[in-house]
């Protein structure tokens, strides 16, 4: 039974082994392989009044990574365009046909991708265009050709072993930059409200560098003057954002323009200068993200009908399903299910797939150990995207369920959130302060989950605009509490004891701060 003392002591042990635990403690540019030889590039070309590319991609890492580049740039009047790939015209990364509009281009930057990009490397050398790569993506054995390559994941790196991602190595780009064009009074803290929106949407490991990132990151969304912010705040009336808010409010409506039409329209609402031209992009994201929940829920729906519950990993596909939204459809499967699930698109004798992980088992690993039967695919442990021949779907289908790769999902699927069965009597505000103490949870510092037993339910009702979630007020010891739970799949009645899996929230209602249950599973 765990009282306070022992929950904090239990979390406390999760940042043990972290190395760095301050700002002035963080990794320098230098510990990246390239970022001084491609800086140096670089000054020169803003020296010599080259036109300098950026190309970007369309989730939040790639457009945010795309808009530290360009405000640095605006800042020492570089002469630069940005090019962000459109998901559905241009496919993903830096390509020939992006290559050959870019004229009187003297040098293509990435940000976010290009790791893979081999051909766009052989034909960036063959029009004399220099080429320097920024990525975080798993290198390929053989590297494109490229005259610098700024990722901490090749080879010969002393980057510490850190996931970090594409805003981040963007970021440490301008810290060498800065160095290199001798600008002493340049704010590189600036872009923190930025990268703790990257590297929250983009699941990095939230310990170390990133935890410290993210934390600093937060208060500097609260204190922006970035117009996007004040944007966001109005339309949902906050005085301050959470650290929760970053993963459910703010990432998905900077995502949905690149999922539904042009992810440009999103680095444009991050660069706005006045509020007026905010809201103007703002009003167009917004009606993106409703698109994006209606073709989600449509998808999902359609998604579950063919799953075989016997298979350890969930794969299903559909004739032209929106690949804007096929990443999170199979996130809530790989939810709903507690396997890893992989959801294809099929687009004539193509289909693209994106996968999404569960626990600590690798995806990427496992989807690689077929490549042999796959047109291409990258990723990270806990996201993917692959590309294959539509016939050989049902073939890699029944490859990946009988993998030996499987032993590590047993393994590594454990739920390694659960610290335990809680008193109840500790639930209060200190609970609170303690929780939110070690915040922000995601990837490496799971919200810790509670177990909750012998709670009797006082009352329930159904909320929600389908009414598929539930408000519960139980009981334990003439102790009430209130618990949600959302996208609910069993329903007590009044008058129940039940066991429970929680998270403990805070639950701010006219300036009064209480506890809030939020359901995980109840047990059956």
């Amino acid at each position: 039974m765990l009282d306070k003392n022992e929950i904090r002591n239990l979390l406390s042990e999760r940042f043990e082994s972290d190395l760095h635990k301050k700002l002035s403690e963080i990794p320098l540019p230098c510990e990246l392989k390239d970022t001084y030889k491609a800086a140096h590039r670089i000054k020169t070309a803003v020296q010599n009044g080259e036109l300098i590319a950026i190309v970007g991609d369309y989730d939040v890492d790639g457009v945010v990574s795309t808009a530290i580049m360009a405000e640095f740039f605006t800042d020492i009047s570089a002469d630069f365009i940005i090019r962000i790939p459109n998901r559905f015209k241009d496919g993903y990364g830096l390509n020939a046909d992006i290559i050959n509009e870019l004229e009187n281009v003297g040098l293509i930057i990435t940000v976010d991708n290009g790791i893979s990009a081999n051909e766009a490397g052989e034909l960036c050398s063959a029009k004399g265009i220099d080429l320097i790569i920024t990525d975080h993506h798993m290198p390929p054995p053989i590297l494109p050709k490229a005259y610098a390559i700024i990722n901490p994941k090749q080879p010969e790196c002393t980057f510490p072993n850190i996931e970090i991602c594409g805003a981040q190595v963007a970021w440490y780009l301008v810290g060498a930059l800065k160095e290199v064009c001798n600008i002493k009074n340049y704010d590189m803290g600036k872009f923190l409200d930025l990268l703790a929106l990257a590297i929250v949407a983009d699941m990095m490991e939230l310990r170390d560098l990133n935890r410290i990132l993210v934390r600093l990151g937060i208060g500097k969304i609260n204190s922006s003057k970035r117009p996007c912010f004040e944007a966001i705040k109005c339309f949902y009336g906050k005085d301050k954002f959470e650290f929760d808010d970053i993963s459910f409010l703010i990432s998905p409506l900077i995502n949905s323009a690149g999922r539904m039409d042009d992810a440009s329209i999103s680095f444009k609402f991050l660069r706005s200068k006045t509020l007026e031209e905010a809201n103007r992009y703002f009003d167009m994201i917004v009606d993106f993200n409703n698109s994006r929940k209606e073709e989600e829920k449509a998808l999902f729906e359609s998604s579950i009908k063919d799953i075989d519950d016997n298979e350890d990993i969930i794969i299903t596909w559909g004739d032209e399903w929106h690949e804007g939204v096929i990443g999170i459809v199979a996130s809530r499967l790989a939810k709903r299910y507690k396997k890893p699930a992989i959801v294809f698109s099929i687009d004539g004798c193509k289909a693209k797939g994106s996968a999404r992980s569960v626990g600590k088992f690798d995806i990427l690993a496992l989807i690689a150990s077929q490549e042999k039967l796959l047109c291409g695919f990258g990723g990270h442990k806990g996201a993917a995207g692959l590309v294959i021949d539509t016939d050989k779907l049902e073939i890699f289908k029944h490859a990946i369920n009988n993998s030996c790769f499987l032993q590590d999902l047993y393994d590594f699927s454990g739920n390694d959130e659960v610290l335990g069965e809680i008193d109840h009597n500790s639930i209060d505000y200190e609970l609170l302060e303690i929780l939110e103490y070690f915040e922000p949870y995601g990837q490496k510092n799971p919200r810790p989950l509670f177990e909750l037993k012998n709670a009797r339910v006082k009352n329930i009702k159904f909320i929600g605009k389908d009414e598929n979630h539930l408000k519960i007020i139980i009981q334990k010891d003439n102790k009430s509490y209130e618990a949600i739970f959302f996208n609910y799949d069993y329903a007590p009645k009044v008058g129940d004891v039940i066991d429970m899996l929680v998270s403990i929230s805070k639950n701010s209602f006219r300036g009064l701060i209480t506890p809030q249950l939020l359901i995980k599973e109840i047990y059956t």
